[in-house]
């Protein structure tokens, strides 16, 4: 981004510079042409005078060509940074989720099989606890089912652009 900011400041200069050498060269009130060899000189200065300043202005577009050129590239590649960025902080938000979902099947799970075993060791079997511990078992072999498809889902999203690349 400094090479573009460098590029105008020195094209502006540039177009400065010309633009007072222009000025300057209006303010002269043209001489009256002499004959002999002096005014074959300023003829042939001035013809070389115009080559220079076609020549800046030459430069001075083909800079500006380039200086746009880069800006366009590099917004493009800003564009599409955005996106990935976009993209990739949903898949944060939506694993974060999940985290979270799976820590409250845990601390269920733990809790069910703690209660449970209180009452295995009071020898008392109750169906109730069984049943709460099963469910819980069966929520976080879910929980973890849909953690791994969201990650093997991430893969592909990361693998397709690949495969089309190649493709």
């Amino acid at each position: 981004m400094s090479d573009i900011a460098e590029l105008e400041r020195r094209i502006s200069a540039a177009l400065a510079r010309i633009d007072a050498g222009v000025e300057a060269l209006a303010a002269i009130p043209p001489a009256e042409p002499a004959a002999g060899p002096s005014a074959i000189r300023d003829d042939a200065e001035i013809a070389r005078l115009a080559e220079e300043l076609d020549a800046e202005r030459t430069a001075n577009a083909q800079l500006t060509e380039r200086v746009r050129a880069i800006k366009d590239k590099q917004e493009g590649v800003i564009g599409a940074l955005e996106t990935k960025v976009e993209r990739l902080t949903g898949q944060i938000n939506a694993a974060d989720a999940e985290i979270q979902r799976l820590k409250r099947l845990n601390d269920d799970l733990s809790e069910a099989n703690r209660a449970l075993g209180t009452a295995a060791a009071a020898g008392v079997a109750e169906p109730d606890l069984i049943n709460r511990t099963m469910m819980s078992e069966l929520e976080a072999m879910r929980g973890a089912r849909a953690a791994e498809i969201a990650e093997m889902n991430e893969i592909l999203a990361e693998l397709k652009p690949l495969i089309g690349e190649v493709a």
